[in-house]
């Protein structure tokens, strides 16, 4: 699956193809990709001062360039400057299928494509490409180049009992861009990154418990974990039904708002699809309105666990919310050491349901999980940095999904996740539970996996319910995420908080690819 060669072709037609322009702010080589949000692409391509072939070589351009300190381009899409073309052709014909028509879009590689491998990072699924996951469809049909696909933490994350985020067979290390030796989260790792250095203007990540939001707090950007069943999961590589979904990445709350609403849609493939109310908004973007926070009311979960840098960033985010007009209520919410117990024995028993069923459906490699594993043990380039598989063999020796001890633990799990929000919600009157989304970045090593953390998003994650993080600020040089959760299906209430507090109290800075933190 090397990426270089064929990279190369399509970098030098894009580069060919980029439109000229005056020596002004509308040529490409001084247009700032990092600080445009899709609207703003667009009335530059509206006015013909920007293409979508010039935008894709832009970036296809920037991966060259940038991606070897950061490594999160699994690899290029060879059909990306073709679909390019065609949304040029759109705009010509005034056939625009709407505000993400050209828009470059990374997908992380346990996302189903037609044109490029899905391998979930592991060297057992390099075979023939997938169907077109149905989120793919959706994004095909408003007019996204689909620019490539993003490294992922092997499986998700859910193979070693001390895994290291970002890490996996098929693409190595990624790389946290802010301090290249520390870690970017997992497992949406390449996703958040691709977007932090700017390898793409919107990324796709997923989330079974922390995977969207733990990524975009550590490299300053903004993720969406939606409510489970606005994003259909068809296609999608699982760990378990009853927790995983997929959602947007960007470097600002509007490009999350947008490729959420391409994104959402019922699937008949996908029976949660069909739980979400006909009264879901459908184009998020139009809820970012200024001062949404002045008169809300917002629980702080400060999680000091986290340590006092992270704290801090969180002090700084209440006078923030506080000057901005709203109510801010410290809170804990409650039941979090029984979600911690019961989580765990869950996602082994689903996880060996579901990707046995996956498999079955590959037309290469491993048919099962016992498949998997053996593969595993006699491929020692998938024992380099995952060096074990641990929690493949315990969810192999797992109750089934019949087992009435394990329905029972799910039936409380789930239960007491919701009821954790829920409960908190009702008793202080808010509109939202904000809290850290994670520590400061800890230094990358396969030798001892990642650093322990205790995420905010546990609740929001096994519930189903909306949690959307933006930049907070910063640990030295590395970011802190705050992190708005709300009841199910209030996405766009998070998002046009998460937008205000953007507003009023803007985090985010590029990355400087430190090598390692100062001494």
């Amino acid at each position: 699956m090397g990426r270089r060669p064929v990279f190369l072709a399509i970098l030098a037609a894009a580069l060919l193809l980029v439109p000229a322009a005056p020596a002004s702010s509308a040529s490409p080589s001084r247009f700032d990709l990092d600080s445009a949000d899709i609207p703003a692409l667009q009335a530059r391509m509206a006015a013909g001062r920007l293409s979508a072939v010039g935008l894709t070589g832009l970036y296809l351009d920037r991966i060259h360039r940038v991606d070897g300190k950061v490594n999160a381009v699994l690899a290029v899409n060879p059909a990306a400057l073709g679909q390019a073309r065609e949304s040029d052709a759109r705009r010509r014909a005034h056939r625009l299928r709407g505000p993400l028509d050209g828009i470059p879009v990374l997908v992380k590689d346990n996302v189903g494509t037609r044109d490029q491998w899905t391998t979930a990072g592991s060297r057992a699924l390099r075979s023939h490409p997938a169907k077109d996951a149905t989120l793919i469809t959706r994004l095909r049909d408003a007019g996204a180049v689909i620019l490539g696909k993003a490294n992922l933490s092997e499986w998700a994350n859910f193979r070693a009992a001390k895994p290291t985020s970002g890490w996996s067979g098929v693409g190595g290390q990624t790389n946290n861009p802010y301090v290249l030796d520390h870690n970017p989260c997992g497992s949406s790792a390449g996703s958040a990154a691709g977007v932090a250095a700017s390898l793409a203007q919107v990324a796709i990540g997923s989330e079974t418990d922390g995977s969207i939001v733990c990524p975009a707090g550590m490299t300053a950007t903004v993720g969406h974990k939606p409510s489970l069943g606005l994003v259909s999961r068809t296609g999608v590589v699982p760990i378990s039904a009853e927790q995983d979904t997929a959602g947007p990445i960007a470097r600002n709350v509007v490009d999350v708002a947008l490729t959420l609403s391409a994104l959402q849609g019922r699937d008949p493939a996908d029976p949660a699809t069909a739980q979400y109310p006909r009264t879901q908004p459908t184009d998020y973007a139009k809820l970012l309105r200024p001062g949404v926070l002045r008169g809300a009311r917002i629980g702080l979960w400060r999680l000091p666990v986290l340590g006092p840098q992270t704290d801090a960033v969180m002090t700084s985010a209440r006078n923030s919310l506080v000057k901005a007009g709203a109510t801010v209520v410290e809170v804990t919410p409650p039941y979090q050491d029984r979600l911690g117990e019961l989580e765990f024995p869950a996602l082994l028993t689903e996880f060996h349901r579901d990707i046995d069923a996956y498999l079955a459906t590959c037309p290469q490699g491993p048919r099962n999980l016992a498949g998997l594993i053996a593969y595993n043990r006699a491929d020692p380039l998938e024992r380099t940095c995952f060096a074990g598989q641990e929690l493949f063999e315990q969810a192999l020796a797992a109750p089934p999904p019949t087992d009435p001890g394990y329905l029972a633990g799910r039936a409380e799990l789930s239960d007491l996740a919701r009821r954790s929000l829920d409960e908190t919600l009702a008793k202080y009157h808010l509109d939202a539970i904000a809290s850290p989304t994670n520590p400061p970045a800890w230094k990358t090593d396969c030798a001892t996996g990642d650093d322990d953390v205790i995420p905010s998003s546990t609740p929001a994650a096994v519930a189903g319910y909306p949690d959307v993080t933006v930049p907070a600020g910063f640990a030295g040089p590395l970011p802190v995420g705050i992190s708005f959760m709300g009841a199910r299906w209030s996405d766009g209430r998070m998002l046009a908080l998460a937008a205000d507090f953007e507003r009023v109290a803007p985090a985010r800075v590029p990355p400087r690819y430190l090598p390692t933190l100062p001494r």
